[in-house]
């Protein structure tokens, strides 16, 4: 049909042939946009945000898959499982890209989930005794996240001008000699009632029932905090109409002020935090 109306317009063997080509990349990327675009993300809150993504753009086609505990949302994204995955921060994806060997890319940056350190045993620090426990995520990018928190608050003191990732081994003062124990993060809210501090990721501690903003001792600060959640999709993917427009919707003023109206403060807007 397309050489036909080629040869009604005059065009040439050769032109009609580009013609046809162009017009079967257009058919393949059309085909290609009405597919579901899938997103694998962590529970709360990054599920929720994505399903009031749905909500106010039903034409994006948008499919959540929540990803259980154990799952590696990056590896599922390497082996084309998923189209995009919604659950981590850069410093996070800087490992997992070594450990994996590919390098992915980033469309978003949406939310701030601070790390927070509680207890079911103790009000204030000072109620802490000497040689207290201390749970903190195994993983190398929340360990040192975790150790400055501690530090923030007062309750250790780290080698100044660390070039690398904090580790226990570089703490330098340490007043309540407290005992550091290394727990996968989602495990340690479960953890919370076996030890005396907790630092837990906002997103587990979420899941277990805890308001980041009411329930934690101390929280990281917003400003500044280089822990953004981001959206990670492959090179190949990455200017996608489909990522593009989901990207847009997740960095829009309406998805900021749901944040900020269901999390209260316990998860913060990218926006909100730079503001």
């Amino acid at each position: 049909m397309l050489n036909k109306f080629a040869f009604r317009l005059g065009l040439s063997a050769a032109s009609a042939g580009r013609l046809t080509a162009l017009a079967a990349l257009m058919a393949s990327v059309s085909a290609y946009a009405a597919e579901p675009l899938r997103v694998a993300a962590d529970p709360v809150p990054h599920a929720e945000i994505l399903d009031y993504v749905k909500k106010i753009d039903p034409g994006l086609n948008l499919k959540v898959i929540e990803i259980p505990e154990g799952v590696n949302s990056n590896e599922l994204l390497e082996h084309g499982d998923v189209d995009a995955n919604y659950f981590q921060h850069r410093p996070y994806l800087l490992t997992q890209e070594k450990a994996l060997g590919v390098k992915f890319a980033v469309a978003a940056e949406v939310h701030i989930e601070p790390l927070g350190i509680y207890s079911s045993k103790y009000k204030h620090y000072d109620q802490v005794p000497d040689n207290a426990k201390v749970a903190i995520p195994n993983n190398e990018t929340n360990l040192s996240r975790g150790l400055y928190l501690l530090q923030d608050q007062g309750l250790i003191k780290l080698k100044p001008d660390l070039k690398t990732l904090a580790t226990p081994q570089d703490i330098i003062s340490n007043p309540k000699h407290l005992k550091i124990v290394e727990v996968e993060s989602p495990q340690i809210p479960r953890a919370l009632p076996d030890v005396d501090l907790a630092i837990i990721n906002g997103n587990y501690a979420l899941e277990a029932g805890l308001d980041p903003a009411k329930d934690a001792l101390g929280l990281e600060k917003a400003q500044g905090n280089p822990y953004a959640n981001i959206v990670v999709t492959t090179q190949k993917l990455a200017h996608d109409p489909r990522i593009l427009r989901l990207a847009k919707d997740l960095e829009s003023p309406q998805v900021a002020e749901f944040i900020i109206q269901k999390y209260h403060g316990s998860v913060l807007p990218v926006s909100a935090a730079k503001s």
